[in-house]
This record gives C-alpha cells, sequence and structure tokens, in this order.
C-alpha cells in the first residue's frame, strides 16, 4: 500500500472517528461549565442575601472524596439545591435544603454525611443512635422531634423504630404493653401501622386532633412532594399532596386497618418502673415495656413577650385565612410558616397585612415562599417589615421598633409564627439528654 493511501486512510480515520470524539467532548465540557456558572451565581446571591445557612438536616461534602460525578445534584428531588463549582459538589442553595438524604445514598464514593446546624448556628437534638433509640433504653424517638420535619422521612422512620422495637429483647407479658407510641402525626401514624403489623400490644396517645402537627398546617398547605410507603396500606405514589388530603388518606387507612387512636389525651408524666415504663395521662396510666415519642418539636409555642399578648386576638398558628378577611392582620416571624401565613391572608379580599421580621432576610425560608411575599409586596397586598420587632400589642393597633424608629400600624389580629420551645423538660424527666449540634450528625 502506497504512503498517500495510508495517509489519506489515517485522515478518514481522524475524521471519522477523533472528530466526533473531540466535538462530543467540547459540547460536554461547554455545558458542564455552564452549570457551573450557573451554580456560581446561585451560591453568590444566596451569600449576598444572607441566606447561605440550611434551615435543618443537610449535606456536607468531603472534597477529598468528591469525584464531581454530579449523582447527587442529580439524585435531589427539589432541584437545583446542589451544584458543581470547579469539579466538586457543593451545596448552592441552603436555604431550600429540606433534609431529603438522596443525595447521600447516590453518592458513589461516600464523600456526603448529613448533620444538624452548623459552625455559628446550632439545633438542639436528642440523642438517638441509629435505632432510633435514646441514652435511656427502651425510649425510642422518631420524627420531627429527632430533626426529621420531612414529612415522607418521619413515616419511615415511625416505621423502622418500630422494627427497633420488635426486636429488642424481653417484651411484656399480659400485665404490659410492648411500646406505648406518644404522638399520631406521621411518624406516629406510620408507628401504629407498623405495630399492628407486627402484632404488637400498644396504644397510640395523640394530645390534640388525629395528624398530629400536620392537623394544624394552614388550610390547603402541600406537604408531600414524593412518594411514601405505609405498613399494612402500601406505597402511595402522589406527587402533591395538601395537608387535608394527607389526613383524609390516614383517616380512611385507620378505618380500613381497625386502628384506634386515642385523641385528646395528653401524657403528663413517663416513669421509670422496674420492668420499663409507666406513661401517666389525665386519663389513667399504662404500664409498657417500651416508649415510642413522636412528637413534634415544637412543644409549647414560642411567645413574643411584649405587653397586650394575652388578649385573644393574639394566636400562635393560621388554620383558616378566610377568617381574617376584612381584618388588619400582622404576621411575625420569618420562617416558612410565617410567610405562608402573611400570603394566605393578603390574597383574602380586603385585608391588610403586615409581615414583621427581626432579620434583614428571610433566609429560613424556603425560595418559593420568598418568591410568594416578594410578589405580594409588589402587588401591595403586603407591607414587609424587615429589622422590627413588637413593643407593645395594643386593643386596636401594634407598636413595632423598625430599624430602631418607633411605628404603628393598625390591627385585629396578631399571627406569632416565630417557632416552639423544645419540650426539653419534658425529654429530661424521663432522663433523655438533648445536644445541641454545631454542623453534627
Amino acid at each position: 500500500m502506497a504512503a498517500s493511501e495510508i495517509k489519506t486512510m489515517a485522515i478518514d480515520t481522524v475524521l471519522v472517528y477523533v472528530v466526533p470524539m473531540i466535538a462530543v467532548w467540547a459540547t460536554y465540557v461547554a455545558a458542564r461549565k455552564r452549570r457551573e456558572c450557573h451554580s456560581i451565581a446561585k451560591l453568590s446571591a444566596a451569600m449576598e442575601a444572607g441566606i447561605a445557612e440550611p434551615a435543618s438536616l443537610h449535606p456536607v461534602i468531603d472534597p477529598a472524596r468528591c469525584i464531581g460525578c454530579a449523582s447527587c445534584v442529580r439524585a435531589c428531588p427539589e432541584g437545583d439545591i446542589l451544584g458543581l463549582i470547579d469539579g466538586k459538589a457543593e451545596l448552592v442553595e441552603p436555604s431550600h435544603c429540606i433534609g431529603h438524604g438522596a443525595c447521600k445514598s447516590a453518592c458513589p464514593t461516600n464523600a456526603i454525611t448529613l448533620v444538624f446546624g452548623t459552625a455559628t448556628r446550632g439545633i438542639d437534638i436528642p440523642n438517638v443512635d441509629e435505632k432510633f433509640q435514646s441514652n435511656v433504653p427502651g425510649v425510642f424517638i422518631a420524627g420531627e422531634l429527632g430533626g426529621m420535619g420531612l414529612v415522607r422521612n418521619a413515616v419511615e422512620q415511625g416505621r423502622q423504630a418500630i422494627e427497633s422495637v420488635r426486636k429488642r429483647q424481653g417484651h411484656g407479658g399480659r400485665e404490659l404493653l410492648d411500646v406505648v407510641i406518644i404522638g399520631c402525626g406521621p411518624a406516629g401514624f406510620s408507628a401504629s401501622l407498623a405495630a399492628m403489623q407486627h402484632k404488637l400490644r400498644f396504644v397510640t396517645l395523640e394530645q390534640e386532633t388525629f395528624g398530629g402537627t400536620v392537623a394544624h398546617f394552614p388550610r390547603g398547605k402541600l406537604v408531600m412532594t414524593a412518594p411514601f410507603t405505609l405498613p399494612l396500606a402500601g406505597k402511595f405514589n402522589f406527587t402533591e399532596l395538601s395537608k387535608e388530603e394527607l389526613i383524609g388518606l390516614f383517616q380512611g387507612i385507620a378505618r380500613k386497618s381497625g386502628l384506634k387512636v386515642r385523641t385528646g389525651e395528653r401524657v403528663e408524666k413517663v416513669t421509670q418502673v422496674e420492668e420499663g415504663f409507666e406513661v401517666e395521662t389525665g386519663r389513667g396510666s399504662y404500664r409498657t415495656r417500651n416508649v415510642l415519642l413522636t412528637i413534634g418539636r415544637r412543644g409549647t409555642p414560642r411567645k413574643l413577650d411584649v405587653p397586650g399578648e394575652e388578649q385573644a386576638k393574639v394566636v400562635y398558628r393560621l388554620v383558616d385565612p378566610e377568617q381574617y378577611r376584612g381584618q388588619h392582620v400582622l404576621v411575625v416571624g420569618g420562617g416558612d410558616a410565617a410567610l405562608e401565613a402573611a400570603c394566605d391572608i393578603a390574597d383574602q379580599p380586603d385585608t391588610v397585612v403586615t409581615l414583621s421580621h427581626r432579620s434583614e432576610s428571610f433566609n429560613r425560608a424556603k425560595p418559593k415562599n420568598r418568591k410568594r411575599v416578594a410578589a405580594a409586596e409588589k402587588s401591595g397586598r403586603l407591607q414587609v417589615l424587615l429589622q422590627s420587632s413588637i413593643s407593645q400589642i395594643g386593643a386596636d393597633d401594634v407598636e413595632l421598633e423598625v430599624a430602631g424608629a418607633p411605628v404603628a400600624v393598625e390591627n385585629d389580629a396578631v399571627i406569632a409564627c416565630v417557632g416552639g420551645i423544645l419540650p426539653t423538660a419534658f425529654l429530661q424527666s424521663m432522663g433523655v439528654k438533648v445536644e445541641t449540634k454545631y454542623g453534627t450528625a
């Protein structure tokens, strides 16, 4: 074969194989660079807005282990929460992270750790092990109290906690229950079904209404955005589910399964006895081998501690926005509950709504809620007072201090969405230790 023919064949090979490969590679590099620029822009915007700290459970990436495969980025069901910067994964939308944990499961190099709090902002969490058992043998914790506010995660934790209860040695005899489940939100409901499934002797106690904390969410609030599985009932592939739909689903499953929940029965005391625990309520007492706490973190609503707060017009959660139609309403707080309440009330006819927050930004709220507030403020339906605090609540007005200056607003109702006090005293009375987490698992 002549040299010219060999040269021609070599050129043809390059044109057929090498050039397309270079084109594909160049396209990939360009696309990756665009995504990186997008991630840098999002992280910079979050830092400038003062919203660079996650609100709850979130991932920390070890750059030494991260290979930049973007598996975690693709796995996150909430969108662009993670991104690649300089070939490494980073949390670029910290305030939007709600602790799904899908990123950790997707990482092929185990470079992701899920932690609570940050170096500058601690979160109080009861000490529990991988089996959901606290430092007190026989006392288990699942759901929001343990830091898992996401409904789907709470459902799964309730089921897993009962698995641990079931495997624990020394179930009680006839005189002892296997477990008393305290709280019937998503975690407690799932745990109750799991207890039925394993034929455990148990009771479920709920101090308020069926559904626990979820029952007190605002009307129409979306509470589920991903599939979940319930013992005895199977998998539910919902993409969106409102508070009313979720509770209706739970109630239907309870009727079909025969589950009985003792609502309106508040637990007053849990005492260790020789064989296990005695759970005392306002109606009686229960002897049990194990206790599963599936109560919320809010405990007692946090008060404003200002003159006039004792008035009936001051409440600590929004249930139905329509009841405030035609009124002057002040909403206090900077989290999702406060922003959602302010926007929902502002959507009602003839309302005048003011949103007061002590900080410079709504760094604990989800982006979609911050956008709702911005849109409502721009349209004139909502007045936002940042760097503000209440001085006094009058019968017909509220006095505030805004950036150091006194301001008075006409007022018919105050909704304080400033969180709740962790039931630390109740936990400590049982011997359960509470630790402040500063960016630790």
